[in-house]
């Protein structure tokens, strides 16, 4: 087991640094920060001088060696608008951006297990049928619509709902959640389930597949033989055997929803690190966009990481295929 996780951890430190250079080099080859940083009435000494302060003066290669450097002591360099280390300005910005993560993950597993659940259970009524065509809309409507619809029929028309900002905040630990606030709360309800959207409509296809699947093993029909009752059954054969390929997906889209927030993030105002990014991009701040993109990579890498070691140590078969390859 230490030399599968060993294996894997290698593995990982390697892919990390294979994209530390694709990243390094495609945000930093492109567009020239300066002619946003400082006026366009700035003589040439002035200009330089901004030049050297940020390292720009320097070749490419170069500037990728002294960020390696730098990031092996926790130092991704300081972002050229605010000044400060850029990951400290995307890590206060976290909490946000997870808590919104965290809603969205809990919506689509609240609403898609039993939708999915009652799809799979009952493919041919109008019911399920139903329910299996909201899912195609959860696939194809853009988020940054939906978004706009639900600000239009909940915040303006109806008024229920805040149209955006994260609301009253409490300190939970030391880091502000909104959450516990019930202003909090409604501010989060609408941003969250629009970047649930397409994550219920994944789980509701998992569940229902796995529904079906698992409705016609044997295990099943001996159960249904020895007269236990239908909701037994349901509740813990089949739902407790498809419960481990659904978690495992819901795991991996994590990262991807922190990732792609980025959308929900402007459209709300959320003050996440998506909402930043973008602010970041506009006025070419490479330090932040290099450091927040190198974070989602870690982070996909991690989650990656924590789920191969979970099924190996649900199915040691993996570690044994692993080490046949």
């Amino acid at each position: 087991m230490l030399d599968f996780i060993l294996r894997r951890l290698g593995q990982s430190i390697v892919v990390l640094a294979v994209m530390s250079l694709l990243v390094f080099i495609g945000v930093y080859a492109i567009g020239n920060p300066i002619d946003m940083l400082i006026s366009p009435d700035a003589d040439q000494l002035e200009r330089a001088r901004t030049i050297a302060a940020f390292g720009l003066d320097k070749p490419l290669w170069q500037q990728y060696f002294i960020f390696i450097q730098q990031a092996l002591s926790g130092d991704l360099g300081r972002s050229f608008s605010f000044g400060t280390p850029a990951l400290a300005l995307i890590l206060e910005r976290l909490p946000a951006t997870l808590e919104l993560a965290i809603g969205a993950i809990l919506i689509a597993i609240v609403l898609g297990i039993p939708l999915g659940l009652w799809a799979g259970l009952r493919p041919h009524s109008w019911s399920g049928k139903s329910i299996m065509a909201i899912s195609i809309l959860g696939f194809s409507l853009p988020t940054f619509w939906v978004g706009l619809m639900l600000i239009m029929v909940f915040a303006v028309q109806l008024g229920w709902l805040p149209s955006g900002g994260r609301g009253e905040t409490t300190l939970l630990f030391g880091v502000p959640v909104s959450f516990l606030t019930l202003d909090g709360l409604r501010h989060l309800l609408l941003p969250a389930f629009n970047l649930a959207l397409f994550n219920i409509a994944l789980v509701i296809r998992l569940t229902r597949a796995g529904a079906q699947e698992a409705l016609l093993q044997d295990y099943v029909k001996f159960a249904r033989a020895k007269g236990l009752r239908n909701s037994r059954i349901i509740g813990v054969h089949v739902l407790k055997n498809i419960l481990i390929p659904i978690v495992t997906v819901i795991a991996l889209q994590f990262g991807s929803i922190i990732a792609f927030a980025i959308v929900t993030e402007s459209v709300f105002a959320w003050p996440g690190m998506g909402k930043l990014i973008i602010d970041s991009i506009r006025v070419l701040d490479r330090p932040v966009i290099v450091a927040y993109l190198m974070l989602v990579v870690a982070l996909f890498i991690l989650i990656n990481l924590i789920v191969d070691v979970a099924y190996s140590l649900l199915d040691p078969r993996v570690r044994l295929t692993d080490t046949r390859n």
